[in-house]
Parts: structure tokens; C-alpha cells; sequence
């Protein structure tokens, strides 16, 4: 996939909890969580850390809905740097458009209290 840049397709991933989905469907934006906010950017997860962020960030949700946001439609506004055991993460410094999503999948926590394996792309 190309963008109008001519850059190639960047898959990232939010995490939203089902209230924040309906907000962003109904703004076409997200402003951020809580800990978005507090920490002054939007957080994002590559495919491979969407495990990690769910198993750290959303331990007490029965379910979540994973955005992927291609990352190149972003700009300057995201920035990969460096945060849990040294690994760099996606932060973007601006609210996170709607149109930047490529889909959507809810993902809920199976009998065994795990969410179902991630794989991508979505």
C-alpha cells in the first residue's frame, strides 16, 4: 500500500476501551485516555508489543477494541521512542484521527481469561 507521500504503509495499534470507541466513532477522534493525557501523548503499540500493552494496561477489561492506524498518515506528530525494558513505542503528540484507521477488531477475554491471540494484520 502506498500513501499519497509514496511512503509505505506503517501498521501501528490503540488499545480503547469500549466507552472510547464510541466517543471516537462519534467525534472521529480520540483525545487520549486518562494515562494518555497525563502523559501529554497518545500511547500506540507496534503488532508485536499489542500483547505486552494488553497484559500490562488492560488486565481488568473483560474487552477491548484494537484500532490499527496506519502510521505514515500521521506525520511528524508520532514519534518512536524509547519506554518499557528499553523498547521504543509509538507516541503520537496530537489527537488520533479516525480517518488514520485502517480497521478495527473487538477482542474479548475467552473462558480461559486470556484475550485471543493478535495476529496481524488486522
Amino acid at each position: 500500500m502506498q500513501t499519497d507521500a509514496g511512503a509505505e504503509a506503517v501498521t501501528i495499534y490503540k488499545i480503547l476501551r469500549p466507552a472510547e470507541w464510541a466517543e471516537t466513532q462519534e467525534k472521529g477522534v480520540f483525545s487520549g485516555s486518562s494515562d494518555d493525557l497525563r502523559d501529554g501523548f497518545v500511547h500506540l503499540s507496534s503488532a508485536g508489543q499489542v500483547a505486552g500493552t494488553l497484559a500490562r494496561h488492560f488486565a481488568d477489561e473483560a474487552e477491548v477494541i484494537l484500532l490499527a492506524v496506519d502510521a505514515t498518515v500521521l506525520g511528524a506528530d508520532l514519534r518512536w521512542e524509547e519506554s518499557r525494558d528499553g523498547a521504543v513505542f509509538p507516541h503520537l503528540f496530537a489527537p488520533l484521527p479516525l480517518s488514520a484507521s485502517t480497521g478495527s477488531r473487538t477482542l474479548r477475554r475467552g473462558s480461559d481469561g486470556a484475550f485471543p491471540p493478535f495476529d496481524p494484520p488486522l
